[in-house]
Order: structure tokens, then sequence, then C-alpha cells
């Protein structure tokens, strides 16, 4: 089957998954003593049942739907497939929000094959928010509203508004260029996840620039803001589909801005 033949098999199989990940991620959210381990051995980054059970049923419904597609997830590794395409799925995106009971983690699944990106999406299942984007969708699902999805444009740097997650973003010297960067935007805020990437493609923000993702972090925002009518690149222009060092942005102007700044503190 061709690409475009399969393509709104695709989508359906998304939004499946994304309806199954609601209630088992709602289910432990904002308990008393959520079970939770550390997966680091030198720091803390957090997993918790509700990581793990979520990523067993997608892989379960993904074995029955779409059993030739390979899976890459962060909490059961790598199933391989022969069918050239491969499910990217990160069941909470945001551990450390989710276990805090802020509203600001997502489910991410995204879909790709050997040219790219298919489809992805962004799912908060407590606000009830999904932002899609792929093969010509890009929208947004609220609670009581169904509308396009446009990143906000003809935004200068000076009047932008930037998104991170961690205030030390990475190393120093990734630090020291958020920071430049920081320095000329209007207003910086921290700690929303994949969440910041959403409120990106919703034109509610500008720029979101992180160091340190993986390929589960960042496939399912790249296919939404793209389809929203923003950029997203790695700190020296080229691919992000990799992780890595990422900037986001609402418009190509304003992303050249930030990717100057980069650029000029991070040579590499």
């Amino acid at each position: 089957m061709t690409r475009g033949g399969q393509a709104a098999d695709i989508v359906e199989t998304a939004r499946l998954l994304a309806d199954a990940a609601r209630p088992i991620t709602l289910e432990h959210f904002r308990t008393v003593a959520l079970p939770t381990d550390n997966k680091s051995s030198d720091g803390f980054d957090p997993v918790t049942v509700a990581d793990r059970d979520c990523e067993a049923r997608l892989r379960e419904l993904l074995e029955q739907h779409r059993p030739d597609d390979a899976i890459r997830g962060e909490e059961f590794g790598v199933k391989e497939g022969n069918s050239g395409v491969t499910w990217v799925i990160d069941p909470i995106d945001g551990t450390r929000g989710y276990m805090s009971g802020t509203p600001t983690w997502g489910v991410l699944i995204a879909a790709r094959d050997a040219s790219g990106l298919i489809y992805g999406i962004i799912d908060q299942p407590f606000t009830r928010e999904r932002f899609e984007g792929g093969q010509g969708i890009a929208q947004y699902t609220g609670p009581t509203n169904t509308s396009p999805l446009k990143t906000r444009d003809g935004v200068g740097l000076s009047e932008a508004v930037l998104f991170t997650t961690f205030p030390e973003v990475g190393s120093a010297v990734e630090g020291q260029a958020f920071a430049e960067v920081a320095s000329r935007a209007k207003l910086t805020r921290y700690g929303m996840d994949c969440y910041a990437y959403a409120l990106l493609a919703l034109g509610q923000i500008d720029l979101v620039i992180e160091a340190g993702l993986q390929e589960y972090d960042i496939l399912a925002p790249i296919a939404v803001i793209e389809a929203a009518g923003g950029i997203v690149t790695d700190w020296q222009g080229g691919s992000a589909l990799g992780g890595g060092r990422v900037v986001a942005a609402g418009s190509a102007e304003l992303h050249a801005e930030a990717l100057a700044i980069l650029k000029s503190v991070v040579k590499e």
C-alpha cells in the first residue's frame, strides 16, 4: 500500500491511540502515592505506572490494527516492522509535571516513514484538548469546540513569548545560548513540556527552545507545528527529527532571528 493509500488509516489509528490513552493516564493523575520509579542513576528521571500502562496499551492496539508497523516508545524500546511505517510514542511527555499534578503533560503519538513525518498528535487528557497535524489536517479539538490550528506570525523577537521546560536548558553553553535569546524576547516562561509546542501551534506563544530531546519527545510536536504553519529545526537549521537541540517558531522570520543568536553561541 502506498503512503497516500494508507494515510487515512494512519490518521484513524493515531486518534484511536489517543482516545485509549486518556482513561489510562487519568486513572492515576492527581492520586495519592502515585507509584514512581527513577530511571536515572545520577539524577531524577521519573517513570510512573501510568507511563508504562499507557504505552503497553498503545502497543497492544498497534499490534491489533497495524501489526506490520514498527514501534519506538520511551518505556519499552523498539519493535521492528516491515511496512515502512514507524510509530513513535511518548505515553506521558512531562512525567515530572504529571506526578506534580500540573496539566502540562501530554500523550505524544507520531507516525513516520522513510520520507518523513506522516501524522502527529499532542493530546492533553485532563483538559480534553487535542492538537493534530499532517495529511492536510491542522486541528485543535477542545472540550467545547474544534478549530483550525494556525501559528502566530508577524511577531519579531522583541515581542515574542518564549518557552522552555528547564531553566538550565542543557549544558552551560546551551544555557548561555538560550539566555541570549531570552534576553531579547518580551516574555520567557518555563516548565510546560509538550504543552508549550501545542500552545505555539495554537498561536498563543511564539518560540520554544530546548536541548537534550529524544525522538519521541519531538516528532509529534513537529508534525503539529509544521501543519499549523510554523517551523522546527535543530540549532543549526537542520532537521530536528532525531531530537537533540530544537528551536520551534511560529514564523520563518522569527525562527531566523532566534537561530542566528543560537548559532552565534553554539558553533557545532
